[in-house]
This record gives structure tokens, C-alpha cells and sequence, in this order.
């Protein structure tokens, strides 16, 4: 896999909250806001939602998802947001302790922890010049 660019991991660490869009397979869209921890190792971000809610009843229809990260900003000189599409699984071994670490009141919870397996990510940065954009994919 293609090592992501330090740039792109900075803008992930400073936030926790990332919008996610599903769509069932007929195409009927949907988004909702998730809690994030991100594991660089695999490119993922671990977060919790119940297959009873409709993202995730969505999810197990059409794994095939994108999600947004931004930073709000009224200065046009500071824009930055992250775009990201990739697939939602169930979470693997280590996501719980990933998420728990992020979020440690989580310890507690009975989590149903997804993963999105990121496949691109583009990281739209003014503070790097107007415009700028910083692209990943995963190479496999």
C-alpha cells in the first residue's frame, strides 16, 4: 500500500467527526455524521453505528461509501477538507482498541464498530496555495 501523505494524516488527526454517504444499491442516498478513529497502518477509519439504523441496513446492501471531513471556515485562505471513497466492513481484530483509544468513555459501550477501507483520499488544502489538492490511492 502506498504510504499516505503526513499532510493528509495531520488533517485527519485534528478532527473526529467525518460525514458518511451510502447509497442502497437503487441508488437512494443518504449520509449521517460518525465518529472517527483513524488507523494509518490499513488507511481505515473505524466508527460505530448499529446495522438497525438506515446507514448501516445501507451499508450491508452496497458496501461502496464516501465521507467527508472539513474544516469549517468562513477564510477562504484556510479552507481545508478531505474527501474519501472506499468500502464499509465490519471492523477486524485491533479496531475496537483503535476506537478505544480515540474515544476511552467508548470502553463501556457494546459497540458495532464498521470500517471504511479508504481506496482514495483527496485532501483539498488552501493553506498549501489556493486550490491545493494532495490525492492518495491505494495502490494493491
Amino acid at each position: 500500500m502506498a504510504a499516505v501523505d503526513k499532510k493528509i494524516e495531520r488533517f485527519i488527526a485534528k478532527h473526529h467527526v467525518l460525514t458518511l454517504a451510502t447509497a442502497t444499491e437503487q441508488g437512494e442516498p443518504y449520509c449521517c455524521n460518525c465518529f472517527y478513529a483513524y488507523d494509518a497502518e490499513s488507511a481505515a477509519f473505524i466508527f460505530t453505528t448499529d446495522v438497525a439504523t438506515h446507514h448501516g441496513e445501507m451499508m450491508l446492501q452496497n458496501s461502496r461509501v464516501a465521507a467527508s471531513i472539513v474544516l469549517e471556515t468562513r477564510t477562504v485562505g484556510k479552507v481545508q477538507g478531505l474527501q474519501i471513497t472506499g468500502r464499509a466492513v465490519r471492523a477486524k481484530d485491533g479496531d475496537r482498541m483503535t476506537y478505544i483509544k480515540a474515544f476511552p468513555y467508548a470502553a463501556v459501550a457494546d459497540l458495532s464498530l464498521w470500517r471504511i477501507e479508504a481506496d482514495m483520499m483527496k485532501l483539498t488544502d488552501n493553506t498549501l496555495g489556493f486550490g491545493k489538492k494532495l490525492i492518495w490511492h491505494r495502490e494493491e
